[in-house]
């Protein structure tokens, strides 16, 4: 077990790029990492490891010895996992990051019914906002929400994720229905500030017509826009799963259905590596099980359907170049 433990020491050096940084991810001193990797390098008779002006990289033999590592950590991950579904189901620690107010309110639950199947399974979740390092924070899975980034984590998608616009009651009567996105212009809209891109953007035939819209009132929080457009105070873009409730019970109404927003995507991304541990494939499988399809959480779909349009459409369908984003629907 010492050789693994070596092993699984150097790989840390290389993915995070130094011995402290390695020992954090691993819960152990740096001397420690260092000893281990100084100890596979006599071993193996060679250099793995060199200096350079940006911190610790692996040599050309590094390189290769980290590649057949990856390849030994992973066979050996496997036989775990299947000889604990043999003696009765997934075990081990799953330490998932998953959005505050989208995993409070759909994805907890179903962290309760895999607790339920599988009672050798720990889960420590982080319910944030904020944007994790999976490998430097040894998480073994996200749950975002947006248009992925190129990376080099894996990356499943789960279900759709459709923006709407709304305005309750009160404020259509005192101020009047949009006819046209660009109508916007001239309402009072609440502004969701925990993006990169302020801008709504809809269909409009072919093309995409991107808006700016305009207001006094802004927020980072997902339920905060939600009580002040219930409250009369302007129209707001939010997503399906922040607003089903408020659209059922009619404290919001749908606006401009004509002109679908872009569509996203509720993903669960991983690091990188060919093998999927159990603890995650069970997360995955029972996220598709609940959320796959048409999800629960969309009430907008039917109306839509009724009109003849899209609730949402994806990026490409024109020849426009669709920057790739991950900023989250307001969650």
């Amino acid at each position: 077990m010492s050789e693994l433990d070596d092993i699984r020491s150097f790989v840390a050096v290389v993915e995070s790029g130094g011995f402290g940084r390695a020992g954090h991810r691993l819960g152990l001193s740096k001397s420690i990492i260092s000893r281990r990797v100084a100890r596979l390098e006599a071993e193996l008779g060679t250099r793995l490891l060199s200096r350079t002006t940006r911190g610790i990289a692996a040599t050309e033999a590094g390189l290769e010895f980290k590649a057949r590592g990856e390849r030994i950590l992973a066979d050996l991950a496997e036989a775990r996992d299947a000889v604990a579904q043999q003696a009765g189901g997934v075990v081990g620690r799953l330490r998932l990051s998953m959005p505050l107010t989208f995993g409070n309110r759909h994805v907890a639950p179903v962290l309760g019914e895999l607790a339920r199947r599988h009672p050798g399974l720990e889960l420590d979740v982080e319910a944030s906002d904020r944007y994790v390092d999976l490998i430097g924070e040894r998480f073994d899975a996200a749950i975002r929400i947006g248009t992925l980034k190129d990376s080099s984590l894996i990356a499943r998608r789960i279900a759709p994720i459709h923006g709407v616009i709304l305005a309750s009651p009160a404020y259509l009567a005192a101020r009047g229905r949009p006819a046209t996105p660009v109508d916007l212009a001239g309402h009072d809209c609440l502004l969701y500030t925990g993006t990169s891109n302020p801008d709504w953007t809809f269909r409009v035939g072919r093309r995409r017509v991107s808006v700016r819209p305009a207001g006094r009132l802004r927020s980072d929080s997902g339920e905060t826009l939600l009580d002040w457009a219930k409250a009369g105070l302007g129209i707001v873009l939010l997503p399906t799963f922040i607003a089903s409730d408020a659209i059922r019970d009619g404290a919001l109404e749908p606006l401009l259905w004509e002109f679908p927003l872009q569509e996203h995507g509720l993903f669960v991304v991983r690091p990188p590596g060919a093998y999927v541990p159990g603890k995650v494939r069970v997360l995955i499988d029972l996220l598709v099980e609940r959320f796959g399809g048409a999800p629960y959480w969309d009430p907008c779909q039917a109306a839509a359907r009724e009109r003849g349009v899209t609730l949402g459409f994806k990026p490409g369908f024109d020849t426009e170049a669709e920057d790739a984003q991950e900023d989250h629907q307001p969650a």
